[in-house]
């Protein structure tokens, strides 16, 4: 049976059309809003070169993943290869034009404190930065570099066929120096009679230096060598290669890609970039002080010997979970 036609009510059509209408220019509004939410606008500055298989490198890969993860809604502007001398002027045109600006490295933190106080609405946020001035609109976020340097000098003395292993930093600030220190203190920890040379080049770049304090360990026994070096790490590869030695990487696990590296210490530069991109994104950045390092799990800190035996990751987890519950105790940096 067919169901009777619907009356006709000419007067309901234009009310109809009116309110379709309506709707459509609502929606259509609230598409338009809901694409025009600006992307957050983040500033880094890498004083070194993005590509120095080194702490710069690792906060450029850290930037990438960011991009990688939160697309449209980042849009960054990024400057490289900046000598100390520039960095207020580098980092003043980041906070010019940008709500977020991350300087990757600890020898930024003055310059940045400087800015910051220029820029109050302006976030920052320090990779590698320790306690000092606090201000409102800074985020220092510590590495804790001494810890993981400490279970690097453990690795490398189980790692030294010769009794002998070395370090080279460049400049020579507290946070360097102390994981020197921690570093020959690891090896010493395995091995008490262990030979430990420690040198500084006054320059994470200069590939020169790195490798004469490199040859120099060398001459005397050294068989793996560690290192808080941006380009300057070229020097000590050269001095590796040509005398058939071993480095312990930094800041990335990139075992199998290079047969001079034995090992890699991990250090979180990279996550902390994320890091801080992720806290502004969601709305959850908060300024001061955070410690990351062990605590913070193996994103942050982490010790990895390539093809490691399990008797040597034992030991090492050991080790790392000892100074987690102050069993033992490491410096600051």
């Amino acid at each position: 049976m067919k169901a009777p036609a619907a009356a006709f009510v000419p007067s309901s059509r234009p009310a109809a059309r009116a309110l379709a209408l309506a709707f459509c220019s609502f929606a259509g509004a609230y598409a338009i809003g809901a694409q025009a939410a600006d992307p957050l606008k983040v500033g880094v500055l890498i004083p070194g070169s993005k590509s120095d298989k080194g702490w710069m490198e690792s906060g450029y890969d850290g930037l990438v993943a960011a991009q990688k993860e939160f697309g449209d809604k980042v849009k960054v502007q990024m400057i490289e290869n900046i000598n100390y001398a520039d960095m207020e002027q580098a980092l003043t045109s980041l906070a010019s034009k940008n709500q977020l600006v991350i300087g990757i490295g600890g020898q930024t933190q003055a310059a940045l404190l400087k800015v910051a106080k220029r820029f109050p609405k302006t976030k920052f946020s320090i990779v590698g930065g320790n306690k000092g001035e606090s201000l409102p609109n800074v985020a220092g976020y510590d590495v804790k570099q001494a810890e993981i340097a400490f279970v690097a000098g453990a690795a490398a003395a189980m790692l030294s066929k010769t009794g002998a292993v070395s370090y080279v930093g460049g400049m020579e600030i507290p946070s360097i120096v102390n994981a020197g220190k921690e570093f020959g203190l690891g090896a010493k920890y395995i091995n008490p009679n262990i030979k430990y040379f420690e040198n500084y080049t006054g320059d994470f770049d200069n590939v020169a230096k790195a490798k004469e304090a490199t040859l120099a360990a060398i001459s005397q026994g050294a068989d793996v060598h560690y290192h808080i070096l941006n380009l300057g790490l070229r020097g000590m590869e050269q001095a590796a290669k040509d005398k058939n030695t071993k480095i312990i990487g930094s800041y990335t696990d990139r075992c199998g890609s290079d047969p001079l590296y034995t090992a890699y210490s991990i250090t979180g530069v990279g996550y902390q970039v994320e890091y801080a991109i992720k806290e502004a994104v969601g709305g959850t950045w908060k300024a001061g002080y955070k410690p990351f390092g062990l605590a913070m799990g193996p994103k942050a800190s982490d010790m990895v010997v390539c093809g490691a035996t399990p008797e040597v990751k034992q030991k090492l987890q050991a080790i790392e979970q000892d100074i987690l519950n102050g069993k033992i105790k490491v410096l600051e940096g």
